[in-house]
């Protein structure tokens, strides 16, 4: 009926050639070859010691040996087989790095749940243990982070390409942001870059980061001009110039920890969490009360999940403490099957539609026609429907997806970052808020900034008109739509009281398309 896994559980494939976005950290100036000329920078190369396959013996002591050693840090370092390289680019990197410690220390605090079930796999794969800190460029360890390309996750997916490696994006769950089916396609994706660039793992990462198409153009051109086709020789887009060097940079900092004045905040080497398979949809909120522990906690281990439910047709799982996996089990086995979601029944009247219906409840078309078995669209008077209702909850609002994509609205202008400045001296520049300027430029509001970076200012926000629900609140209205309290009550000379069916003004930022 259950299951229980580790929460390290399987990974086996898959990623996006689009993750050509860093969400998180600014992109730092690049070092400038000499007008005209191409970059030849100075390159050292240490190559390590190639790694046999080992045989199941040996497979098994390395095995009890790395379980022995209560330290995830030093099982990841021992994994490392990427060349040692000394080039500017990674000395750039390096020092701002070691410039931001607290940078560095946030992303350990949010690796802590999640690096375990990395490292296992990439072990298992036998990948170069370096891939594990992908994530730290790739979205500072934010399962949740979306980009201002649309790409989701911990690996940063866009849509299309998360869909076509079997990443599930729908009303009720998004995959992207799923830890363990997003590593599996991050792995299965990198391999595949692996083989179609005979083996260069520098050339892989760089086409994971910009797509193969770009990194074989690039390739072809230096070809044709008898230059060198290693990364480090390509002409390739700024981002991407600096990504791989932000690998191998991290990658370093850390298992250098101590000479870079870096500290490494203790992460054991077992699983902290443990995946329980559910047989049917689970209601969160209930679930979180049976595991006593809090709903935000319960979303954090389970980002995947885009409402109060899971999804119908599955994955039907969660993740829990490993403490807390007893007493979950326990009390959902005596929980009857039609209680684990909570419903409301509605009596159709006449004239009304399943649309309106579904926007009544907040709930999607298909999830109506799913719950009561209807082929068609067509309902009649009197009709009993079973409809899903989420409960009131402002963690709940913080769950509802990006705006729904719109026209992008056109850059306005660009900024180049001076010494000292921040987001919020820039953003009251311009007019706009620091969240705005932040997703339009793909960072975290945290985050300092670079003399030189490149900042987008985008122009005005759209008005839109939303339909006050049941249940609804000025502040949970608010908080779904990014916007700020005082300016929704502004907008609309309201102070306190609405009511369903009444019309709201809002200005959201355009998303990008």
């Amino acid at each position: 009926m259950r299951r229980l896994g580790v929460f390290a559980a399987g990974c086996a494939g898959l990623l996006l050639a689009a993750c050509s976005q860093q969400a998180i950290r600014p992109e730092p100036a690049a070092p400038s070859a000499a007008a005209g000329k191409p970059e030849i920078p100075p390159l050292r190369v240490t190559l390590r010691e190639p790694v046999a396959e080992p045989a199941k013996e040996a497979a098994t002591e390395k095995e009890t040996a790395t379980q022995a050693s209560d330290d995830l840090w030093r099982r990841l370092f021992s994994l490392y087989r990427l060349p040692e390289i000394d080039h500017p680019r990674i000395d750039a990197e390096l020092r701002w790095y070691q410039a931001h410690p607290e940078y560095i220390a946030r992303v350990q605090r949010r690796a802590r749940p999640y690096l375990y079930t990395i490292v296992t796999e990439i072990e298992r794969q036998h990948l170069p243990g370096e891939l594990a800190l992908l994530p730290v460029v790739e979205s500072a360890f934010k399962p949740d982070a979306y980009s201002h390309r649309r790409a989701a996750g911990l690996w940063q997916f866009i849509p299309s390409t998360g869909r076509l490696y079997g990443l599930k994006q729908n009303w009720w769950i998004d995959l992207r942001r799923d830890v363990h089916a997003s590593t599996r396609a991050a792995i299965r994706y990198l391999k595949k870059l692996h083989t179609d660039f005979h083996g260069d793992w520098l050339l892989a990462l760089a086409a994971y980061n910009a797509g193969e198409g770009t990194v074989m153009r690039a390739i072809r051109r230096n070809r044709r001009l008898h230059r060198p086709t290693d990364f480090w020789h390509l002409r390739l887009p700024r981002e991407t110039r600096a990504y791989v060097p932000k690998l191998l940079a991290v990658a370093r900092l850390f298992a250098h920890a101590k000479e870079y004045g870096i500290a490494l905040e203790p992460i054991p080497n077992r699983p902290l969490y443990a995946v329980v398979e559910l047989d049917s949809q689970l209601d969160l909120t209930l679930a979180a009360k049976l595991a006593e522990m809090p709903l935000e906690e319960l979303y954090r281990l389970n980002p995947g999940y885009r409402r109060w439910v899971t999804a119908p047709d599955g994955p039907h799982r969660l993740i829990l403490p490993l403490e807390k996996v007893e007493l979950f089990e326990e009390r959902l086995a005596e929980l009857p099957q039609s209680e684990r979601v909570r419903w409301a029944r509605h009596q159709v009247q006449r004239g009304e539609t399943l649309s309106q219906i579904a926007h009544r409840y907040g709930t999607p078309v298909a999830a109506i026609k799913q719950t009561n078995r209807l082929r068609s669209h067509r309902i009649y008077p009197g009709q009993q429907l079973l409809i899903p209702v989420a409960p009131k909850s402002a963690v709940l609002a913080r769950l509802r997806p990006p705006p729904v994509k719109r026209r992008s609205a056109p850059v306005r202008r660009v900024h180049v970052v001076r010494r000292g400045d921040t987001l919020w001296q820039i953003a009251r520049r311009y007019g706009v808020r620091v969240g705005q300027l932040a997703r339009w430029n793909g960072l975290d509001p945290r985050d300092p900034l670079r003399p030189g970076q490149r900042l987008k200012i985008r122009g005005g926000a759209a008005p839109i008109l939303y339909t006050v629900r049941k249940g609804d609140s000025l502040y949970e209205i608010a908080r779904r739509f990014g916007v700020r309290l005082q300016d929704l009550r502004s907008w609309n000379q309201v102070r306190r009281t609405i009511h369903p069916g009444q019309r709201l003004k809002l200005y959201v930022e355009q998303a990008s398309s």
